[in-house]
C-alpha cells in the first residue's frame, strides 16, 4: 500500500474512532485496516494510536501525523483537480459542522445544487449545538454563531442576522405584548442556554437597558426552544434565522420594534494551523451567497 493510501486509512481510523468503522467507510475488510496501521507504525517506529476498551485515540505523535496526513490528502485532491481543470469540479469528502437548527433550516435544504455542481464530492455534515473539537472530529469547516471565545481559531465572518423578541400570536393575545425591555419581566421567557442566556442589552437610539429574562423553562438546544415557543409556552429572544419559516408564515411575530439587540454573527471556522481546502472555501462562499439571497 502506498503512503497516501496508508495516510487515508489512518485518517479514517482517527475520524471514525475504530478499525471496523474505518473499514466500512473505506469499503475494505477490517483486517486490511489493522494491517495497514501496524505497517505504518512499524515504518515510522512510533505508536500512533492508544487502544483501550473505550476505543481508539491518537497519541501525541498520532495527532501530529493525523494533521499533516489530512493536509497532504487535501493537497493531493487539489493537485488532481488542478490537473483536470476547474470544470471537473471538486472531489473527495468534505466534513462540515453546524448547529442543528441552523443546519436543518438553512443548509440541508440547499445542499442539492452544491452537490450537483460537484458530482465527485461527498459531504459529511455533523449537526451539534455544541462547539466540537475540529481536529478530533476531523472537521474541515465549522459554521459557528455568536462571539468566538477562542482567539486562536482561524475564522472568517460570513454573515450576520438580527436578534428579536418573538412569540406566537396566541401567546401575545393571552398575555399582551411587551412595549419596552422592562415589561419583559412580566412575561414567561423560554431561555436558550447556548444562545446568549438570560441577560440581554437592548438599545433605542442612545438609550440602553439591560434585562435579565425570567422564565421557568431553560433549554440547551434550539430545537427545544422552537417547540416551546410554537406551543405558546412563552416568548423568546432569538435570531431571525432560528424562526425563519414561522416569521415568513406568521406563525410567530416580533414585538418591541423600537428596541434593538446585538446582531448574531455567523463565522466560518477552520482547524487551527491548517490552510482551508478548496472544498471548504467553495462551500463557505456558497453558504455566504445563500444567506445574502435570503435578505
Amino acid at each position: 500500500m502506498d503512503r497516501l493510501a496508508a495516510m487515508e486509512t489512518f485518517v479514517c481510523v482517527v475520524e471514525t474512532g475504530s478499525f471496523s468503522a474505518a473499514a466500512r467507510r473505506l469499503n475494505i475488510g477490517q483486517p486490511a485496516v489493522s494491517k495497514t496501521i501496524a505497517h505504518l507504525e512499524k515504518r515510522l517506529a512510533v505508536s500512533l494510536l492508544l487502544r483501550s476498551t473505550r476505543g481508539l485515540t491518537p497519541t501525541e505523535a498520532g495527532l501530529a501525523f493525523f494533521e499533516r496526513a489530512k493536509r497532504a490528502l487535501e493537497e493531493a485532491d487539489e493537485a488532481d483537480n488542478a490537473a483536470r481543470g476547474s470544470a471537473s469540479g471538486l472531489s473527495g469528502s468534505l466534513r462540515i459542522s453546524a448547529a442543528v437548527t441552523f443546519g436543518r433550516l438553512h443548509i440541508v435544504p440547499q445542499l442539492g445544487p452544491f452537490l450537483d455542481q460537484h458530482p465527485q464530492l461527498n459531504i459529511d455534515l455533523m449537526l451539534d449545538d455544541r462547539n466540537i473539537n475540529l481536529v478530533e472530529e476531523g472537521i474541515d469547516v465549522a459554521l459557528r454563531m455568536g462571539a468566538l471565545t477562542d482567539s486562536g481559531l482561524t475564522a472568517r465572518k460570513i454573515a450576520d442576522c438580527r436578534r428579536v423578541v418573538l412569540g406566537t400570536p396566541a401567546y401575545f393575545a393571552k398575555y399582551g405584548e411587551p412595549g419596552c425591555p422592562a415589561e419583559l419581566s412580566k412575561h414567561q421567557a423560554v431561555v436558550y442556554n447556548l444562545g446568549g442566556g438570560n441577560t440581554w442589552q437592548f438599545a433605542k437610539g442612545s438609550e440602553q437597558q439591560s434585562v435579565i429574562l425570567s422564565g421557568r423553562l431553560r433549554v440547551s438546544a434550539a430545537e427545544g426552544v422552537r417547540e416551546a415557543v410554537l406551543a405558546d409556552q412563552g416568548l423568546t429572544l432569538a435570531s431571525e434565522w432560528m424562526f425563519a419559516p414561522e416569521l415568513a408564515s406568521g406563525a410567530v411575530k416580533t414585538v418591541m420594534h423600537d428596541w434593538t439587540l446585538p446582531d448574531l454573527d455567523l463565522w466560518a471556522v477552520f482547524p487551527t494551523g491548517r490552510m482551508a481546502s478548496a472544498k471548504a472555501r467553495a462551500f463557505v462562499e456558497y453558504v455566504q451567497g445563500l444567506l445574502v439571497s435570503e435578505h
